[in-house]
């Protein structure tokens, strides 16, 4: 078997030979301590992205089989984005910044952590028809044709992927947290529900007819995926009926397209707790749970599977802060995953970005010794 047959088999609940040994990528100060430690190239260290041929390369060295996050994406955000600009420059090195998104932040060089926002060009519905709606209309420079016909001449062919190809569906709610704010949206809602609606169907239209393209072209997809971040350690940022209601719609009409086109298997990206908003996923049609940060709330699949059945299958789940440990927590880890691999439709995946305090030896071993255990 190659390990695209490996994974939609573990996923499936089919027999197979051993488990793929899955990723979910690095943050960029950890490939340039690798790089500064001799593990990497620069341009291994600089030029990675999430699917690309440096990816399998570092995928490679370290032992991993492949990255999870390796799909095919169109644009389904604001086209074009906002334009970058430095608004103020401040004595001590932070920086105002409009960014893309069209939300105004604060940002010091060299500190790794997530921007402070000050402020959102999204206030209204006049800045909505005026800044974004304009931005979010489907047009065909939105996906790379080109691209996709090089992948479909190769499927004609009969050239095998060794690896899975998702095709990425887009994201329903994140990326209007992100233009709005989590207290902006939330307020959106109880201010004016038309609007918060309307924005809504806007976005969820737009990853509907981008993903329907992307698919019209004969391509041959063996996942499909969203992403959406909307959950923190104690649960989510929006409420989770709320959600069901207005999002899930959107997410049953994607999911019955990829079902169409032979794709059964759906994942999505969405740290934090996820308990609360798993209902709204399962039940329109989203069956992948994705990377299932441990964190400190201890998520794992085996609650869910009690909960909900072998339906729910699972990426992630393993805790990346044994990479900064040393073997016997790598081992200890490794004897945790057991039972829950045993209850089939799950494959461990370090539970997001691989983090600049993991140490490249100690990821070498985990891949190994996943290899031997499994």
């Amino acid at each position: 078997m190659n390990n695209r047959e490996r994974a939609l088999a573990v996923l499936n609940y089919e027999k197979y030979d051993r488990l793929p040994i899955v990723h979910f990528g690095f943050w960029r100060e950890t490939l340039i301590k690798w790089h500064e430690e001799g593990h990497l190239t620069k341009e291994e260290a600089m030029e990675w992205s999430d699917g690309n041929e440096i990816d399998k390369v570092i995928s490679e060295k370290l032992g991993f089989d492949f990255n999870w996050y390796t799909t095919f994406s169109g644009n389904c955000s604001l086209y074009p984005a906002f334009e970058w600009k430095v608004l103020e420059e401040y004595p001590d090195g932070t920086k105002k910044i409009l960014n893309g998104d069209g939300v105004i932040i604060l940002q010091k060089e060299g500190v790794v952590s997530i921007p402070k926002e000050i402020d959102h060009i999204f206030k209204d519905r006049a800045s909505w028809e005026e800044h974004y709606l304009p931005k979010l209309q489907y047009t065909e420079e939105r996906i790379n044709f080109s691209a996709l016909e090089k992948i479909r001449n190769d499927q004609k062919n009969g050239i095998e992927r060794d690896i899975p190809l998702g095709i990425h569906c887009g994201s329903l709610y994140g990326r209007i947290r992100n233009w709005f704010g989590i207290e902006g949206l939330s307020y959106l809602y109880a201010d004016d529900e038309e609007l918060y609606d309307e924005v809504i169907n806007t976005v969820g239209d737009l990853c509907y007819k981008v993903t329907k393209a992307i698919l019209s072209t004969g391509v041959k997809f063996d996942f499909g995926h969203f992403w959406e971040d909307i959950c923190f350690k104690n649960g989510p940022l929006v409420n989770p009926s709320i959600f069901y209601e207005k999002v899930g719609p959107h997410y049953k009409r994607i999911t019955d397209l990829l079902h169409e086109h032979g794709i059964n298997i759906v994942s999505l990206d969405c740290d934090g707790c996820i308990d609360a908003l798993i209902p709204t996923w399962l039940d329109n049609g989203v069956n992948t749970m994705f990377p299932i940060e441990v964190g400190t709330w201890g998520g794992n699949i085996a609650a869910w599977r009690e909960k909900y059945g072998r339906e729910l299958r699972g990426v992630g789940g393993m805790d990346k802060r044994v990479f900064a440990q040393d073997y016997k927590a790598i081992d200890r880890e490794i004897e945790r995953l057991k039972p829950l691999v045993a209850l089939g439709g799950y494959i461990p995946c370090p539970d997001h970005r691989i983090p600049a305090d993991a140490k490249w030896e100690n990821v070498q071993y985990y891949c190994e010794q996943m290899r031997k255990t499994f």
